[in-house]
């Protein structure tokens, strides 16, 4: 059984239909890139599944669970986490309080204080600057604090957003190589990237969004070596 499971998915905004009949599937363990032009979709469809868009039509099941209609609080609960696209975090509020708002729906204390261990040994610099507030923070730190925030939740799925939006090349390398550790301990990821060749380079599989329908779709490495995807997307 697939871990997330999305079945002719729909959403509207208004009269204009931005989903029009998705389907895709992401197994425990794996990375999967849902790659595709700005205006794609690729926001709406994490948004959807994350609870925050409801859809005019279709399922989505997550663990076996029916979350079509969820709100996105119990959502975060059941161990799905959401990197939204410009990492959002709390700028005036320093990085430890930051990472311990990932951590709003846990109950056990001693839990969190070991979790966040485990962050601060992945992202030392995180531990480093745990009193700075997060907007002194540069672009790649800040993209690591969303990062560590996301894996307080305890997840047993990450949903990202663009993570190397507006990094530097040095930053891109280092969260696409956080992303790869990541989904090596056991972290299943749902990645959207606009760096398509970046994304291929550590996903399983692959879905190519094009104006709300899913175009083609593999594996991740037939794809980064498809000519129409070369041409379209990765520049070549």
């Amino acid at each position: 059984m697939a871990m997330l499971e999305v079945t002719n998915l729909h959403v509207k905004y208004g009269m204009i239909e931005a989903i029009k009949g998705v389907n895709f599937t992401v197994n425990k363990g794996e990375v999967i890139a849902l790659i595709g032009a700005n205006g794609a979709g690729k926001t709406t469809i994490l948004h959807t599944i994350s609870g925050l868009i409801t859809p005019s039509e279709g399922t989505i099941e997550f663990e076996g669970k029916d979350i079509t209609r969820t709100p996105g609080h119990k959502i975060v609960s059941m161990g799905m986490a959401h990197v939204p696209e410009g990492r959002r975090v709390f700028q005036s509020l320093s990085v430890l309080d930051n990472l311990k708002m990932g951590a709003y729906t846990r109950t056990d204390k001693k839990e969190v204080t070991e979790t966040l261990e485990m962050v601060y040994s992945r992202f030392p610099r995180l531990a480093e600057r745990k009193n700075q507030p997060a907007g002194t923070l540069s672009g790649g730190e800040q993209q690591m604090l969303a990062m560590g925030r996301a894996l307080m939740s305890h997840p047993s799925i990450i949903l990202m957003d663009e993570p190397s939006m507006g990094l530097s090349p040095i930053f891109v390398n280092e969260i696409f190589d956080i992303i790869k550790a990541e989904s090596e301990r056991g972290t299943t990821v749902l990645l959207v990237e606009q760096n398509a060749k970046k994304a291929l380079s550590i996903a399983d599989r692959a879905y190519v969004l094009e104006t709300g329908k899913i175009a083609l779709s593999g594996d991740a490495k037939g794809l980064l070596n498809n000519e129409e995807v070369k041409k379209a997307y990765l520049g070549e």
